[in-house]
């Protein structure tokens, strides 16, 4: 795997917090970024995929039971 190098600004309350937060539980930095981003991009790919199902049709259960009544299988 190869390695890139990231240079970002953030508030330096959050950079306080985030150096606190590793030190304080022997944490390296890079390694909680780099899990922190990959848990965000995780997150918004679970969101797409919450809308895309929201837009598909579905079934209700009551009509699929009904369905299933009417076929003789349960």
């Amino acid at each position: 795997m190869g390695v890139k190098q990231l240079a970002t600004k953030i508030d330096e309350h959050v950079k306080s917090a985030m150096d606190a937060f590793c030190e304080e539980r022997g944490l390296k930095i890079n390694r909680f970024v780099e899990d922190a981003i990959l848990d965000k991009l995780e997150e918004y790919e679970d969101l797409s995929d919450i809308r895309k199902l929201r837009s598909e049709s579905f079934t209700s259960l009551q009509d699929v039971l009904a369905e299933l009544a009417a076929n003789d299988k349960i």
